[in-house]
């Protein structure tokens, strides 16, 4: 008989049907059964996100040999930003280039307050500035493509905390099968639980515009060597292999980077 469960978040519940606890003798096998969701009437986003808040993630690809005179740009841009944030109601989260994966590339979070109300304000805004304007035109030539999405950030992942010292940055992007969102946040609002001792959770997002039924998980750590050390000892921790071999299924294409901060990211 099958038996509902639920997860709570700090203000929704989802839920999704399950065949109960794992014994020792089920099989891997068995493990990687995608288990089926319980019809809903709210959306996902409503489910798995409590906040009116909207992170865009915009991503730079820079010619090569422009890395230079890109940053420049983007820092006069944040600059700008920065002037006018009073009125945009939106503030820089964290900006990065990639070290390892997609080179010549750079990755700026910014954060919405306010709903897409805001960004829509913002964009009716800034595209009446002039100097934002001159901005945008110079960049373009330092630039071979961009891609922007808009996301939602996961209810039961920890508070975004900006960070000091050195730090190196992972980004794991996952493609999802469509329709398995939700199950996805049941299981890794329990796995999260496997990976705060070390304080390596940095923010956790789903996608709302974009390339849908994207989540972007981003770690932080203090080098190559400790994000080795740290992930050798999640596996260690019973448990974490069964949160892992349920999401597997789910999956239809996977990617990290590791991220590097510029010196103009509020979080290093």
């Amino acid at each position: 008989m099958k038996s509902s469960k639920k997860l709570n978040s700090p203000n929704r519940a989802f839920s999704f049907a399950s065949t109960g606890p794992l014994s020792e003798k089920d099989s891997w096998f068995s493990k990687l059964l995608v288990r089926k969701i319980e019809p809903t009437k709210e959306s996902h986003s409503r489910m798995l996100s409590d906040k009116e808040i909207i992170y865009a993630l915009h991503t730079h690809n820079v010619r090569p040999g422009s890395m230079v005179d890109y940053l420049k740009n983007y820092k006069e841009t944040v600059g700008l930003m920065e002037e006018k944030k009073a009125n945009l109601s939106c503030n820089l989260v964290a900006s990065w280039t990639v070290q390892v994966g997609d080179l010549d590339q750079c990755l700026h979070l910014w954060r919405y307050t306010g709903g897409f109300e805001k960004i829509d304000q913002a964009k009716a805004d800034l595209f009446h500035d002039p100097e934002y304007l001159g901005l945008m035109k110079d960049r373009a030539n330092y630039l071979r493509s961009r891609h922007l999405q808009y996301l939602l950030a996961f209810s039961y992942w920890p508070k975004i905390e900006m960070r000091t010292g050195t730090n190196i940055y992972e980004m794991r992007s996952y493609r999802l099968k469509p329709g398995t969102m939700i199950e996805w946040g049941n299981n890794w609002a329990r796995a999260i639980n496997f990976r705060k001792h070390n304080n390596e959770a940095f923010a956790g997002f789903f996608s709302q515009i974009g390339r849908l039924y994207n989540v972007h998980h981003i770690w932080c750590y203090e080098s190559l060597q400790a994000r080795k050390e740290t992930r050798e000892a999640a596996w260690r921790l019973p448990g974490w292999d069964e949160c892992v071999a349920y999401t597997v299924p789910l999956i239809r294409e996977m990617h990290c980077r590791v991220l590097s901060p510029t010196e103009f990211s509020p979080t290093q």
